[in-house]
This record gives C-alpha cells, structure tokens and sequence, in this order.
C-alpha cells in the first residue's frame, strides 16, 4: 500500500513540477526562511541596545513572546488555508505582513509599541516556515525531501553567521532599528520569485474556515502566556487574578479540542497524531522549542552584561548555534537512509542533553568560547532531530493533510517557544527580585536596574557594589533558566527513546 502510495505521489509531483521552475521556486522559498531565520539571531544581539534605548528590561520577555504568540496562533490557520487554497496566496500574505511588522518595528519610540509592532510581524511570520517547508514538500519526492532539508537548514547556518555580524555592525555603527529594516528588500525579493515561478492546479470548492478553533487557541494561548510571564512578579503564583487567568486558559484549551474535534476542516486534523511518530515528534518538538528560545533570548543578555562583552561577541556565540544546526541536518538527511529515523533522532537527543549541561554550569570566568560550544552542540541536536521529524511527517500523510501536518509540528516547536519565553522570562524575573530581597537591596535595585549594566555608559556610573550586586543577581537568575533548560533537554531525550522501533522505511520506495 505504501508502495503505491509513493509511486501515485511520485507521478503527482511530477505532473505538478512539469510547469515549474524547482530551482528558482526552491531559491524564493529559501529567501524567505532566510528573512525569518535572520530576525531570530538579529533582534536576540539587538535587545540590549534596544532596552539601553527604550528602557523596560521587566518587558524584555515580552518581546519576543508577543511575537511568538501570534506565530504559534496562526501557523496552524496558515497551513490549514494552504491546504484549502493553495500554498502561494497565503505565503505571499504572510509575508506582506510581516513586512509592514517589520517597518512598524523600526519606527517606535517605546517599548510598549514595540511589542505592538512585534504582535504584527508575528502575525504574518506564522506562514512563512511551514508553508516554505510544504512547498518543498510538495515539489519534491520523499528521497528528495531529505537532500533539500540540508540545503533548507543551511539558511539558518548562513542567518546564523550573518546576522549577528550584521546586528552588532548595525547596533554598533548605525541604528538597532535597521536590524528591522533589512528584512524589507529579501521579503519582496522572496514575494517577487513566488509570483513568477510558483504555479498550482488547487480543486477550487467551498471551505469551511475553523473560526472558533482559532479563537479558542488564541485565548488559551494568550492567557496561559500572561499567567507565566507576570505569575510570581505582578502577582503571587496563587492569587485570585493567576487562578482566574489559569482555569481560563485551561478552559479555552478543552473548548478547542473539542471544536476541533467537531469541525469539518479542523485547522489541527487529530487524526494524523494517532500515528505514534508523529506524535513523539510534535511532542519533542514541543519541548526543544522551550530550550531554543531560552538559549536565544537570553544568552546575549548573560555574554553582555555578565561578561562584559560587546555586541558582536554575543551574537558569536549565537552564531555557533545555527552553524551546528545546518551541518547536522545535512548529516541527518543522509543518515535517515542508512541507520533509521529513531537512531538519527536519539543521536541529536544525546547532542541537546550535552549541549545543556555547558549552559547550566556556564559561568562568568568560562569566556564566551566555551558558551557558543555550547550553542554548537544543541544546534547539533536541533538539526539532527528536526529534519528526521520533518521528512519523516510529509512523508506519512498525503497532499491534502501535507500543509496541516508541517505547521501542526512547526506550532508544536513555536508552542514551545511562546511557553519558554514566558516561562523562563518568568524565572529569571523572579529569581533577579528574589536575590536583591534575601541580599537587602531590593529597595535601591529594582529589575530596570539592569537596564544600566547593559549601556557601557550607564554601567561605568554605577558603584562597585551595586556593579557587583547586578552582575551576581544576573547570573543567579541566568543559572536556574539554564537548569530549566536541562530539565526540558532530559524530557526531550526521553520522548524519542518512545519513537517506534525501525521499519525501514527508509528502504521504501
């Protein structure tokens, strides 16, 4: 059965791929995972220029999960409107707004419009990653699939080296707010090589959009998102506000489960996660997007004010990371063929548990060289794990499920990072108060007070003492964000251990 499953998709992509031109389609849809790539590393090296400009170090968390927020929400509606509509006309949407976000961006005068402003990128950011890896999907055979990943995943290698080069160039000599701007000339270039090369046959019928399904994620989403990030700061874990918002989001949360369940054309069809791996590699998905944003976020911030070093440096020891990332995905689409699925994904499990553990006992005398090994090694990991679930998932389910199955995982890893940027940012807040209360300076250093140790200026105006205070207090907090991290790292590596023995499938054809 599956035999022919794969002989009637290899016929369908080459009756689709006879009008179109592979390699400029391929390009375009690189260009635009290359604009997304780019911001993470570019805004993670900018966010202390930004908050040494801006203020609001206690909003620095809300940065980046404004902007996961409406990625997670949407990435699910854009691949199920793929599969209804086309793959061409919802990418391009998505990119448009993710433009006019981006412009936004770089004009605001506050720290409030910039989460506003990131809201809006965000929105539009949802369609590019999964939509940009199910067009390969669909232009591609399954044998195909596992080369092209490779060359998919080096746009994050080549983001990776020049984005924070080009982020600390830009915060050092120009402006932060270019690092916002550059993202304007790919996206239309992106937009441009869709509009001539990309051309599908789509069944045009009536769909039924799952409105409901979508609100119910928002809120429960949204809401879980605020009782993490202010629990333990605005309010106390068992107030009545944390209770109320916690028993809404879990509310809202069964209430999508059903109407997904009732929907026509659900955005998240269950039926695919009854087949096992996929359900281990959304879950894993899920929890290795937790450590990536905790990693992400938050080591420029320990480099630069715990270090003590510059802008490019941080962003070095990011760079580490998405160079990791590309190598070893070029790695596993080859191993798939050769030790199995299970086997290529336990050997990036075994790379994020060792990449972890340098972080959870980096400290300030370990240099920057040793935390962007650390980054190298989860980018192993991460690399290794994802392009085995990717292939692995388009490969199961047919055309028609192919946008709903990529973006359920891409929702599942950005889930991940909208929850560990509010979870973790919640830990580092509350651990930063925790310290100046128990160390008796809580009434002259307050969680803005970091804001100084990040501005070279600021930081040279403060005493020894209170120098010394903000920089323990910092690496104090960093340290239980890093064993959160590890934890995640643990439970990751378990899950895949659970991925169903080998069935060579690789051997199929």
């Amino acid at each position: 059965m599956k035999v022919a499953q794969a002989i009637l998709e290899k016929e369908e992509i080459k009756q689709q791929s006879s009008n179109m031109k592979r390699p400029f389609i391929l390009a375009a849809v690189m260009l635009a995972m290359f604009m997304a790539a780019i911001e993470a590393t570019i805004v993670s090296t900018a966010m202390p220029a930004i908050v040494r400009e801006l203020g609001g170090f206690s909003l620095y968390s809300w940065v980046f999960s404004s902007y996961l927020l409406m990625n997670a929400v949407t990435v699910l509606i854009y691949g199920k409107l793929s599969d209804l509509f086309g793959r061409k006309p919802v990418l391009i949407f998505g990119i448009s707004v993710f433009l006019a976000g981006s412009a936004m961006c770089g004009m605001v005068s506050s720290m409030e419009l910039l989460i506003a402003a990131r809201f809006i990128q965000g929105f539009g950011a949802g369609a590019v990653m999964p939509i940009a890896s199910t067009i390969v999907g669909d232009i591609y055979t399954k044998e195909e699939r596992a080369k092209i990943q490779g060359y998919l995943s080096s746009v994050w290698g080549i983001s990776a080296i020049m984005g924070p080069a080009i982020g600390g160039l830009l915060v050092q000599f120009v402006s932060w707010r270019f690092v916002f701007w550059v993202n304007i000339p790919l996206g239309l270039l992106a937009i441009a090589g869709l509009v001539l090369y990309l051309h599908e046959n789509v069944e045009r019928k009536k769909h039924e959009i799952d409105y409901k399904g979508a609100l119910f994620l928002f809120l429960s989403i949204s809401t879980a998102m605020i009782v993490l990030v202010e629990g333990g700061i605005r309010w106390p874990w068992m107030s009545s506000p944390v209770l109320l918002i916690s028993s809404a989001a879990v509310l809202t949360f069964v209430l999508f489960i059903r109407q997904e369940k009732r929907a026509k054309e659900p955005m998240m069809p269950f039926s695919i996660w009854k087949e096992k791996s996929i359900f281990i590699a959304n879950m894993t998905s899920l929890t290795t997007g937790v450590m990536l944003i905790g990693i992400s976020s938050f080591l420029p911030a320990f480099v630069q004010a715990v270090m003590g070093q510059t802008p490019i440096v941080a962003g070095f020891t990011l760079t580490a990371m998405s160079i990791g990332w590309p190598i070893a995905s070029t790695i596993s689409g080859r191993l798939l063929f050769k030790i199995g699925f299970r086997t290529t994904s336990v050997i990036g499990g075994a790379a994020l548990i060792a990449g972890s553990a340098v972080f959870f006992t980096l400290t300030p005398d370990d240099g920057p060289l040793w935390a962007a090994f650390g980054s190298f090694l989860v980018g192993i990991g991460m690399g290794m794990t994802t392009t085995a679930f990717i292939v692995s998932i388009q490969s199961t389910v047919s055309w028609e499920q192919r946008g709903s199955a990529t973006a359920a995982n891409m929702f599942m890893r950005t889930l991940g990072n909208t929850i560990g940027a509010a979870l973790l940012g919640g830990i580092l807040n509350t651990r930063l108060q925790s310290y100046f209360r128990e160390e008796g300076i809580g009434e002259t250093i307050d969680l803005d007070s970091v804001n100084r140790l990040l501005s070279p200026e600021e930081a040279s105006k403060l005493s020894a003492d209170a120098m010394q205070a903000l920089k323990e207090g910092l690496t104090y907090s960093l340290h239980s964000v890093y064993i959160m991290v590890f934890v995640f790292a643990v439970i990751s590596f378990a899950l895949i251990l659970r991925l169903p023995k080998e069935k060579k499938e690789a051997q199929e054809k």
